[in-house]
């Protein structure tokens, strides 16, 4: 039983990635995947802290900094679209 959550927390994680690393034409999928990768390292974090039988705080030290993050996304996600219209990567000019 343990194994197969473990299993299932590896296999977010590597398609949490491969989406990262595959779709780059729009921000939102980009942002999404990567907060995938964060609910798997969360995922992996409960399991593993549960498992040592250890206190939850660093649990919501990671929450906070990753709601911090989203939130960041976002605002970045929001700022661009109103300066260029869309969210295309091809878009906009990084320089």
């Amino acid at each position: 039983m343990m194994i197969n959550l473990w299993l299932c927390m590896f296999i977010m994680f590597l398609v949490g990635n491969l989406i990262f690393v595959s779709k780059q034409k729009h921000l939102l999928i980009v942002l999404l995947s990567l907060e995938f990768i964060v609910l798997s390292i969360f995922f992996f974090l409960v399991l593993y802290l549960n498992n040592m039988e250890n206190n939850m705080y660093m649990l919501m030290v990671f929450l906070v900094f990753s709601v911090c993050e989203g939130a960041l996304g976002l605002s970045i996600l929001v700022s661009m679209i109103r300066s260029h219209g869309n969210d295309y990567f091809q878009s906009f000019n990084l320089l």
